[in-house]
């Protein structure tokens, strides 16, 4: 690492200096802020002579992009074994899992897949039976893509003891047929966990290698930054380790503490204490709680039944219980993220956002992770009230032209309608960070900046536009992955590129936003620098 960095021949492209239209602009970094810009001769007097440089090449310099919300821990713990990405039907789906099982043969592991589309299952119940022979009837479990339901063998469901249905502080399901016997579907996390906590764990060595590995990955397509919301006190841990022994995070990070139903009031207070930790690139001070699950099995919170009839009950038994929890964290300091995806959900937690007040001591307003359908009076409510939207308009990707998917047929047309509202979001004066949700879909911010430009699969050209109304621009696009997600997460100065803020920078061969969006998933990232040092460079 150089305390001193040049970026020259650079186009800047910033909130402030959006046209990129000249190469005209070098940037120069001294002890991780941003000393100067102007020409190379301006610049130079302001580092030392041993600075290293960077030559841009008339590529696009932006500011660094920030994930807004994405689960890294989940590389150690949920995003493990077979990855599932484009498989749509079960005979594909067997395929998979018996190569792996052939692999694993003999041994003590379980198989561990994520990653699985719901279309896996389509016209059939989701059940372990359906991979019991390609798995050779060894443990495994299966993660859907979204992480609220995972499949189970039976050999798994033994190990862990799970012989029949049992009770969760939140809608967490163990399935049941109608002998009682648990069919292997796993509803949301307290279900899942109640399984995957008998399967072998990682060793430490293990645990850090997966994590600080996906977090390279997000370095090369360009991420300085994330908010993390599946932190836990093991996690900060971790991250003090890093910084003594001088490696350190290659990503700035804000990291969440989760809040699940069923707490005591000592595990409670073990997160209250963890409130003012950080180090030298991340901090905590965020409190993630769910108010609900996935539309997709029936477990979102909504004003009205879906097509199944599903979708009226919370996830807190006592919904009270919800607000008085808001209360005490905002009263205690803490910014407040809540994944609250169905209509009701969100407005809920509007409301209960609005009781307590919708900004943290230290600054930053609470937040709402989601939003997949928002009624229109909520989306009043909420820029009213100030409260932050963190969306990610990439999601759509697993919705179908026929509106055959699981997301679109429980809801039906009219809801359907109402999807992502990024566009009414931002007209209605909102504040706005995009992010990924990694694992549930991919961490590269090309791919989610595409999605809120297209609102259709880059490079598919003929497929249907969903909600076109919706499309962001260009340099909206952009702001959410800078400015918006900065702001979202209470980063001072983040998001520009501006004397004496943090170096966070991309640099681009090309203009992310002059770039036709179908093309912006190759555009190469040449140099990705966090804190003033370079984590990435192509070439």
């Amino acid at each position: 690492m150089s305390a001193a960095l040049i970026i020259r021949n650079a186009r800047l492209r910033t909130p402030e200096a959006p046209a990129a239209d000249a190469i005209a602009d070098t940037v120069a970094v001294v002890d991780g802020r941003i000393a100067a810009i102007g020409t190379e001769a301006e610049v130079r007097a302001a580092v030392p002579a041993a600075a290293e440089v960077i030559d841009a090449r008339g590529g696009t310099l932006t500011p660094g992009l920030i994930d807004g919300h994405a689960h890294p821990f989940h590389a150690s713990t949920l995003a493990r074994g077979v990855d599932l990405a484009g498989v749509r039907d079960l005979d594909a789906l067997r395929a998979r899992l018996r190569d792996e099982a052939d692999r694993l043969r003999g041994t003590a592991a379980w198989l561990r897949a994520w990653n699985l589309d719901y279309a896996a299952f389509a016209g059939r119940d989701i059940a372990g039976d359906a991979i019991e022979d390609a798995v050779h009837g060894m443990p495994a479990v299966v993660m859907l893509f979204d992480n609220h339901t995972a499949i189970a063998t039976r050999a798994a469901l033994d190990a862990a003891g799970v012989t029949g249905a049992e009770r969760f502080a939140d809608a967490g399901t163990i399935v049941v047929d109608a002998a009682g016997v648990p069919t292997g579907e796993l509803r949301e996390p307290s279900a899942y966990n109640r399984v995957l906590d008998h399967a072998p764990a990682l060793t430490s060595a293990e645990e850090r290698a997966a994590i600080t590995g996906i977090l390279a990955e997000m370095n090369r397509a360009g991420l300085t930054g994330a908010v993390m919301m599946d932190g836990t006190a093991a996690s900060l841990d971790l991250f003090e380790e890093l910084d003594e022994t001088g490696d350190g995070l290659t990503l700035r990070l804000q990291s969440s503490l989760q809040h699940p139903q069923g707490l005591t009031e000592d595990e409670t207070q073990a997160i209250l204490a963890q409130r003012d930790r950080l180090g030298a690139r991340w901090r905590g001070g965020l409190v993630k709680l769910f108010h609900d699950g996935v539309i997709d099995t029936g477990t979102a919170w909504l004003y009205e039944a879906d097509r199944y009839g599903d979708g009226l009950v919370p996830f807190w038994p006592v919904p009270s219980d919800y607000g008085r929890l808001v209360q005490r964290y905002a009263a205690a300091g803490f910014q407040i993220a809540t994944h609250a995806i169905g209509d009701r959900a969100i407005g809920e937690t509007i409301a209960a956002y609005t009781a307590a007040g919708v900004r943290s001591a230290a600054g930053p307003a609470h937040r709402i992770e989601h939003l997949e359908t928002l009624a229109d009076a909520d989306l009043a409510r909420i820029a009213a009230a100030g409260i932050t939207v963190s969306m990610q308009p990439l999601h759509m990707q697993w919705r179908a032209e026929d509106h055959s998917d699981a997301w679109a047929d429980r809801l039906g047309p009219a809801r359907s309608a109402k999807a992502w509202r990024a566009g009414d979001v931002l007209a209605a004066g909102a504040l706005l960070a995009l992010g990924s949700d990694w694992p549930v879909a991919q961490h590269d911010p090309r791919i989610g900046m595409a999605w809120a430009r297209l609102r259709r699969a880059p490079g598919a050209v003929d497929a249907m536009v969903f909600e076109p109304e919706q499309r962001l621009s260009g340099e909206a696009a952009l702001a959410g992955y800078t400015t918006g997600a900065a702001e979202a997460m209470g980063q001072p100065g983040g998001g520009r590129i501006a004397v004496g803020a943090p170096a966070d920078l991309t640099l681009w061969d090309g203009d992310p936003v002059a770039c036709p969006a179908d093309e912006l998933t190759e555009l190469p990232v040449r140099a990705t620098v966090v804190d003033g040092r370079l984590v990435h460079l192509a070439d």
